[in-house]
């Protein structure tokens, strides 16, 4: 009876280990998501959240633009009550991205921005992520990955503002 139940949990640990790669294939922003949430408590943690302060979206670009190979759009949502703090370079995916840094009352967002593969205007999607949400679109040539602990509606608000505005 040991040995039957021993043979049965190899199995299952063998199916187990066999699906989840496979599983991961199906979803391939598993890794990013990941990887922009880090950067993004990193932020916090290590009290960099910018490497230029500045409120003004015409400080903000051109700053972010000589130090990277493209011109992330850079938004002033004020109006929106999402304030523009500045921006920082953060390095994911193996490259160099733009990093701009909103907050919206006592949240602070990161807006990750880098060249899309893809370009289609992609859909918002949203995850909830170790208590953060983290919200991934594509529109006018860049992909958007927004992290915050806002809360879904108000962070799904903001990438549709980021989404709709023309540059």
């Amino acid at each position: 009876r040991s040995l039957a139940m021993g043979a049965t949990m190899a199995a299952v640990a063998l199916l187990f280990w066999s699906i989840v790669p496979t599983l991961n294939r199906l979803d391939p922003d598993t890794g990013t998501r990941e990887e922009v949430l880090a950067a993004h408590v990193r932020s916090l943690m290590a009290d960099h959240l910018t490497d230029l302060t500045s409120t003004e979206r015409h400080t903000v670009k051109p700053w972010l633009s000589s130090r990277l190979d493209f011109a992330p759009p850079v938004e002033d949502l004020a109006s929106e009550g999402f304030t523009l703090i500045g921006g920082r370079l953060d390095y994911l995916g193996g490259r160099p991205v733009a990093a701009l840094v909103y907050r919206y009352r006592q949240h602070i967002i990161n807006v990750f921005v880098w060249p899309s593969s893809n370009n289609q205007q992609a859909s918002v999607q949203t995850w909830a992520l170790r208590g953060y949400n983290i919200a991934r679109f594509d529109s006018r040539g860049m992909s958007f990955w927004a992290v915050s602990d806002l809360n879904p509606e108000d962070l799904q608000k903001l990438a549709s503002l980021l989404q709709r505005r023309p540059q």
